[in-house]
């Protein structure tokens, strides 16, 4: 699934091409996506000027005079820039055609992804309203992290993963970020020292900055908005590396499931 780093990346490449242009039209050639894609997006967007193009967390957030398209990549999803010429693939759901002559192509092999309309303020949208700090900014520190885990029994793993506490910080990074801190993803969120926690804010700052300069994480499907792939996973410490050697200690690496996901450690170096 895309993170933070992925739709950051995406953000970043799409934005030279689309804001200040003009939508000329729109293309549906699949409505049925996590939602239903809305019957009056192509009236919505049709002749609007993107004046500018936002991330929260993981969604996407096209801003016109005349509303703003709400988009989530879900699992599969992807973004690019295309020219006419090139014919759609078989999972090419959306285009979104520009009076420059850029096309934004919307693909998405499982169509667990979304394409949303609101006329209203986006952050008060019911899938925005609840979710937490971004992971980047001045507001994600040590000290609001240490009080959200008072008293919490969830693993510190899952307690990151919570876009309630904090957004963006999907299974991938909170992997590699928990071992850059040295604290073991079973660990108890309400069993952590403030100092601890200082640590962690600070590696997970790194880790996501580190994958948004490399493009993101490919593992299966994720390119960027370039067609390209994320090189961030040549960078991977635990993450899909069961069995192999740690960097540091050089123990095999463990995996378990924890909240259903993969849950990738050092047993020597995570405690």
């Amino acid at each position: 699934m895309p993170e933070l780093p992925e739709v950051e990346t995406t953000r970043q490449g799409i934005s030279p091409f689309i804001v200040g242009e003009v939508v000329k039209k729109i293309v549906l050639r699949e409505r049925q996506l996590r939602w239903p894609i809305p019957t009056g997006l192509k009236r919505s967007l049709k002749n609007q000027l993107i004046t500018k193009l936002n991330r929260r967390a993981k969604y996407l957030l096209f801003y016109t005079d005349n509303g703003c398209m709400i988009l989530h990549l879900g699992m599969s999803g992807s973004l690019r820039i295309v020219k006419d010429m090139q014919a759609p693939g078989k999972h090419d759901h959306v285009d979104i055609i520009f009076k420059s002559g850029h096309i934004l192509r919307y693909r998405d092999p499982r169509k667990f992804g979304s394409i949303l309309w609101t006329k209203h303020d986006p952050m008060k949208h019911i899938l925005l309203s609840h979710l937490g700090p971004e992971p980047l900014t001045y507001e994600f520190q040590a000290d609001y992290l240490y009080a959200q885990s008072r008293k919490r029994t969830k693993p510190i793993k899952n307690f990151i993963m919570d876009s309630c506490i904090v957004v963006g910080i999907g299974n991938i990074y909170a992997n590699e970020a928990l071992f850059q801190a040295g604290i073991r993803p079973t660990k108890r969120a309400g069993e952590i020292s403030k100092t601890r926690y200082k640590r962690l804010v600070v590696e997970i700052k790194n880790v996501l900055s580190q994958a948004i300069k490399k493009g993101g994480t490919t593992i299966r499907d994720f390119i960027n908005g370039e067609g390209k792939p994320g090189y961030f996973k040549n960078e991977l410490q635990v993450y899909d590396r069961a069995g192999r050697p740690c960097s540091s200690c050089e123990m095999p690496i463990k995996v378990i499931r924890l909240g259903q996901r993969s849950t990738f450690y050092c047993r020597n170096c995570q405690t």
